[in-house]
């Protein structure tokens, strides 16, 4: 297995199982996807099918599980699955659920890998997408932590400490891997979840796992497992690892370094993966400033009618068909606004914020075939939010995308960013005119 490559899989296979909490019945089809796809479940229980990417943006916050959305649809318990298609170096899949939440099965993400070893491995003629971790990233809640760290191989390991010191059937357990797929197959993947008893009555008093018996679930009193045994002397923690591949499996891309944790769970998880993006996403738009664009100002002064000292994109960096634009607006004090807003404490005004943000949304709406010689005049602005200044010197980093196009108006959302922070963000929509018709 080259594992420099992307891997998909070979054949459709199915699962059927039980939700964990919602109890419910519900049908997993995993099927092959091309390269650069990556994973992303797909709910075709919505009537139209909602696909819902794994990727940092879409994990949506709920207790004692990971769980991902788009818009109003959710999937609910996706990280032993994740964990399943991760380590097996699964890059590649299409994921169709039937029913909000992935099931259950034994508790731990073995039965996932069985069935996508059935379905066989496919390697694909494309690189695959990895991460170097180059700075130490921390994140803390209360004692837990959890760390990545730069490591001095191109691979991945994980030291988890896992400190359950005041309850005598757990203890202490701390384990070390390096993650090969061998290695989780046989040490990790079998691990199950694992709940106190007292936890364990609190969820089903709370309505959660009705359907669960102390031999579906491993549940972990003083004495040690209630009704059931222990596949490892250390089950507890490599369960814990489980969780975190499956969390880290949100990046979208093969992780290396070292991860330290110290009894995280799955929010500490969530938020070193989105703070990992972050960090992606710096570098990526660094690369796409230095190189040349994909709309220079010649080529934007084609589409757009504004001209001095009213255009306020330079460039465009990003362009992803009509469906989102990157570009980029350098403030300078040269600007003639900074000579009345303010002398002596120049802002660049948040309406000319907007007015940038609006014309780069034009440029993205010009995209479409069928708006070419058209000219996006702006109707209305909605949700528009200051969220910090932006003075001389500072590069506007502008964001357009479209929610919805129809023959006469465009609907786009908006961001304008200096760096990570926002500025200032809108959803604007257009009314599309003739260009001669002005």
């Amino acid at each position: 297995m080259n594992s420099n490559n992307q891997y998909t899989i070979k054949n459709v296979v199915e699962l059927k199982g039980t939700g964990l909490f919602t109890s419910e019945p519900v049908k997993v089809r995993f099927k092959p996807a091309p390269a650069n796809n990556g994973v992303v479940f797909v709910r075709i229980d919505q009537g139209a099918p909602i696909r819902i990417p794994v990727k940092p943006e879409n994990i949506t916050r709920r207790p004692r599980r990971t769980s991902l959305r788009n818009g109003t649809v959710a999937v609910e318990t996706v990280e032993h699955c994740l964990a399943a298609v991760s380590g097996l170096g699964i890059d590649n899949i299409e994921i169709e659920i039937e029913g909000p939440e992935l099931p259950g099965l034994d508790g731990s993400c073995w039965p996932f890998v069985e069935i996508l070893q059935k379905a066989g491995l496919q390697q694909q003629d494309v690189p695959s997408l990895s991460y170097s971790i180059s700075e130490v990233i921390t994140v803390r809640e209360g004692d837990a932590m959890i760390a990545a760290l730069p490591g001095e191989k191109e691979e991945l390991s994980i030291l988890y400490d896992l400190d359950y010191s005041q309850h005598g059937a757990i203890g202490r357990q701390v384990l070390a891997v390096t993650l090969t797929a061998d290695d989780f197959i046989r040490q990790l993947a079998p691990a199950r979840t694992f709940l106190l008893e007292s936890e364990a009555q609190m969820l089903r008093e709370s309505g959660y796992g009705r359907h669960l018996t102390y031999k579906d679930i491993l549940v972990l009193n003083e004495r040690g497992p209630i009704e059931n045994k222990l596949r490892f002397a250390d089950e507890c923690v490599r369960h814990k690892v489980v969780d975190l591949i499956g969390d880290l499996a949100l990046l979208g891309r093969k992780l290396r370094g070292r991860i330290v944790c110290y009894k995280s769970g799955h929010s500490l998880n969530q938020a070193l993966v989105k703070k990992l993006a972050a960090g992606i996403r710096r570098l990526e738009l660094d690369r796409k400033i230095t190189a040349k664009p994909v709309m220079d100002i010649k080529q934007i002064q084609r589409i757009l009618p504004h001209r001095y000292p009213f255009l306020l994109v330079d460039k465009v960096i990003e362009l992803d068909g009509d469906k989102r634009a990157v570009g980029i607006k350098n403030v300078t004090i040269n600007e003639p606004f900074f000579q009345g807003h303010y002398p002596q404490q120049p802002i660049m005004p948040g309406v000319l914020i907007v007015e940038a943000l609006a014309q780069l949304a034009g440029l993205l709406l010009s995209q479409k075939l069928e708006h070419t010689g058209k000219l996006a005049v702006l109707l209305s602005m909605d949700k528009v939010k200051m969220r910090r200044p932006v003075i001389p010197g500072d590069q506007l980093i502008l964001e357009a995308n479209t929610v919805r196009v129809k023959q006469r108006t465009g609907h786009v959302r908006c961001i304008a960013r200096v760096g990570d922070a926002v500025a200032v963000e809108a959803t604007i929509k257009f009314m599309l005119v003739d260009a001669d018709s002005r």
